[in-house]
């Protein structure tokens, strides 16, 4: 049900409202790391969601300058995915930030695979995160204006 307000719709305050949910993305990735609630990298993504499709709260796809067609099919078969089992995506601007905001490397000293992105529930409850509802509020509102996967610009800090 799509209950969003004449300015909403108007796009009046679509800048200040991409801000807001930039930066509740943000609080979600930093609240869900230390949780271990985040999956990155394509494969292991798509690993995750066939084993447990019900525990991704939301899915977000990163992109940079250069246009990989093989990214560009796992892409199309991720967000195929989780349009199936109702789970929210975002295209998601400026992997340099999403790096930042993630650590980027991994143990060994590799950088991460950041074009794919998980984030899961925590095993010991459903997690009930104010930011959370904010960005799957964004992405319910998107659908209703046909934005089936909005995309966010992170800011630089």
């Amino acid at each position: 049900m799509c209950n969003m307000t004449f300015e909403e719709n108007s796009g009046e305050n679509s800048s200040e409202r991409m801000e807001t949910v930039a930066k509740a993305l943000e609080e979600v990735l930093s609240s869900a790391l230390p949780q271990g609630c985040i999956t990155v990298g394509v494969y292991e993504a798509a690993k995750s969601l066939n084993v447990d499709p019900d525990n991704v709260v939301l899915c977000l796809l990163a992109t940079d300058e250069e246009e990989d067609v093989a990214l560009q099919i796992h892409f199309t078969l991720i967000q195929a995915f989780c349009c199936e089992n109702d789970i929210n995506i975002l295209r998601v601007s400026n992997m340099r930030r999403l790096a930042e905001i993630l650590g980027g490397v991994k143990p060994g000293g590799e950088p991460m695979d950041l074009h794919c992105v998980l984030v899961t529930n925590p095993q010991s409850s459903q997690w009930k995160d104010p930011a959370l509802s904010k960005v799957n509020r964004f992405c319910r509102d998107s659908r209703c204006l046909d934005q089936w996967v909005p995309v966010i610009n992170l800011p630089d800090r």
